[in-house]
């Protein structure tokens, strides 16, 4: 039995690690890992050899990011560790491992088996019966998809919202649903219709009565995403009167009905693509944001870089086929030379749309705000707010706010030319989240809102092809690669709000004739600040912040009141519940509820959690 004791004292540190589960895998209860009996776990090995410099104790910062903890992978559920490998963030790194062996892994850091279940069998309290949905939706009210309304204002009219400002000091707990084997929360609760829809890092979407949080169904799809269902009247499907629409992070579409979460069509989006925030949809239509696959793997040598785009797909809502597909760069992509190491170079690519398309019926447009390029090459779209074309996705007019942005994890600051990376690294300052916000003005003109990582809010003329109105610095000191303002602001109509990534946080307030900075709340938030997206209702402001507390702000940036999510729940469902950081999926309101996920890990190493928070007055 001499061979039990070869192994390196990094393998054996690695397989007591193991035992060392941090708290919330406690409680989560897990298997020990698939392995032989003698042997260490499969999948050890694996991710010594692949992942281990990277995912270290204390995690490593790599291009201005830092990648999660050992201790945040294992309290990760593994068909989400899984899908990150197989077609997600890390699927180049993980290319040359079979699929054996990407699920040997998943399992070992999450320390049990993937299931292929969508885990309501496992519930308690599951509803007593499934009555007819409502004929209309005004028999309810709705936060229905990223934004209650297509302007992407994150804002809820008092009268949907069921409260008012002087209610929200008195919002206590009223449920809270533990999403099953679920350990990220990245899915934003959609309400409507009397229910409550939302997805879980486990591959599941679930259906739950808002005001008592039992579960009606759920539905198991090919993978997670970071999507706010849509719920609207779908055609063509006998017996089917409404869907829930969602897009997974690899790319597939998925219409279910939302009486009892049967699959009604699934489209695949094929290419190399990404899919990183919710879809709109208008008029029939789901508009998809895409963004490209190579921030992590384009500096490689061996790697032809750079060859995705982001860009915007349209899919025919009752049959799921799609209308037109574009990309977020109109300029061909060409061959760009060779590397010093033999490989072919590619560009310009990048530019990817991780943001829900703001929909304009009136102009027939929709608008998207864009990241950085990839690559030796800028694109002239990237950084920049577009305007497409709803009937076929031809770009109308574009406003570039930063140009020559090329940032790829790997790159050095400056690089010789030639290689895969930019001469000159770019800021990496996208416009992300809910990048446009389209707002009325007192004198009836439309204005177009946005902000994004690069700390800078501007004001864009829809009439006059995005002519710039105003331009506001959020920032004392430019932002790092991780970005100011991220998932996105709100606005009331008279100002607009942003929440801060940085120490402390905060929320500033913005005049939206002028642009002018009528307040910044301070938060008090940690020192990684907020990275969510903001919601409002008349008189109050909502933020999260990494360090897990919900805050509401009045109108004069004073904290009113504040809710730490941070901590285990007793849940409605009988699943073990934790909440962790707060983070792209905002709180949303109506019908005298508000609900929130808790629970985001991200690039700064949130506090992982698995649970759908639900507030009303007392």
């Amino acid at each position: 039995m001499r061979y039990l004791f070869r192994f390196s004292i990094t393998t054996l540190l690695a397989f007591v690690a193991v035992i060392t589960i941090n708290a919330f895998a406690q409680q989560r209860g897990p298997q020990p890992p698939p392995g032989g009996l003698f042997g260490p776990p499969r999948g050890m090995a694996v991710f010594q050899s692949n992942c281990a410099s990277c995912h270290t104790a204390e995690g490593s910062e790599i291009g201005g990011r830092v990648a999660p903890t050992l201790a945040a992978l294992r309290a990760t559920a593994p068909e989400r560790i899984y899908e990150a490998v197989l077609s997600g963030k890390m699927k180049d790194q993980a290319a040359k491992l079979n699929d054996r062996q990407k699920r040997d892994v998943a399992e070992y850091l999450a320390g049990r088996p993937i299931v292929e279940d969508n885990g309501i069998t496992k519930m308690a309290n599951a509803c007593a019966s499934n009555p007819p949905l409502a004929s209309s939706f005004a028999s309810s009210s709705s936060w229905n998809g990223w934004s209650p309304a297509p302007n992407n204002a994150r804002f809820q009219t008092a009268e949907a919202a069921g409260l008012k400002a002087e209610d929200i000091p008195k919002l206590k707990l009223k449920w809270a649903f533990g999403l099953p084997g679920g350990a990220a929360s990245s899915s934003q609760p959609t309400v409507a219709l009397g229910r409550v829809f939302v997805g879980s890092d486990s591959a599941n979407v679930y259906s739950m009565d808002a005001k008592t949080g039992c579960a009606y169904w759920a539905f198991h799809a090919d993978g997670a995403g970071r999507f706010a269902p849509i719920v609207v009247p779908i055609s063509g499907h006998t017996g089917s009167r409404y869907a829930v629409y969602f897009v997974t992070s690899r790319g597939t579409a998925f219409a279910i009905d939302a009486q009892d979460g049967k699959q009604l069509w699934k489209t695949a989006i094929e290419g190399l693509v990404n899919i990183s925030n919710s879809s709109a949809y208008d008029d029939g239509r789901l508009y998809v944001p895409i963004t490209g696959t190579e921030t992590l793997s384009g500096a490689s040598p061996n790697y032809e870089c750079c060859r995705s785009r982001g860009g915007v797909a349209a899919l025919d809502a009752n049959t799921g086929k799609i209308i037109w597909k574009v990309d977020s760069i109109t300029e061909p992509l060409r061959k760009l030379g060779v590397n010093s190491a033999g490989t072919q170079l590619w560009g310009p690519a990048g530019a990817g749309v991780w943001n829900t398309p703001t929909i304009d019926p009136k102009r027939k447009r929709i608008y998207v705000g864009t990241g950085n390029s990839y690559g030796p090459i800028a694109a002239e779209t990237s950084d920049s707010i577009l305007a497409l074309s709803m009937d076929d996705g031809k770009l109308v007019w574009s406003h570039q706010e930063f140009k020559g942005d090329s940032f790829m994890v790997g790159c050095g600051n400056t690089s010789p030319p030639g290689g895969n990376c930019p001469e000159k690294l770019g800021p990496d300052w996208d416009f992300g989240g809910s990048s446009v916000i389209m707002q009325r003005l007192e004198n009836g003109r439309d204005v177009l809102l946005a902000a994004g990582k690069g700390g800078v809010a501007i004001a864009l003329d829809p009439d006059d092809n995005g002519k710039l109105l105003w331009r506001t610095t959020l920032y004392k000191t430019p932002p790092s690669p991780m970005g100011l303002v991220v998932f996105g602001g709100t606005a009331d109509g008279r100002r607009a709000y942003y929440p801060l990534q940085q120490p402390g946080g905060g929320l500033t307030a913005l005049n939206l004739e002028t642009g002018k900075i009528e307040w910044t709340a301070d938060i008090k938030a940690d020192n990684r600040g907020q990275i969510g997206a903001a919601s409002s209702i008349p008189g109050v402001v909502f933020t999260g912040a990494w360090d897990g507390t919900l805050r509401a702000i009045d109108t004069n940036g004073k904290v009113i009141w504040m809710y730490a999510t941070n901590r285990e729940f007793e849940s409605i469902n009988g699943i073990p519940a934790m909440g962790g950081s707060l983070g792209s999926p905002g709180p949303t309101i109506a019908g005298g509820m508000l609900y929130v996920a808790s629970g985001y890990i991200g690039v700064q190493n949130g506090s992982p959690g698995n649970v759908i928070l639900a507030f009303g007055v007392e």
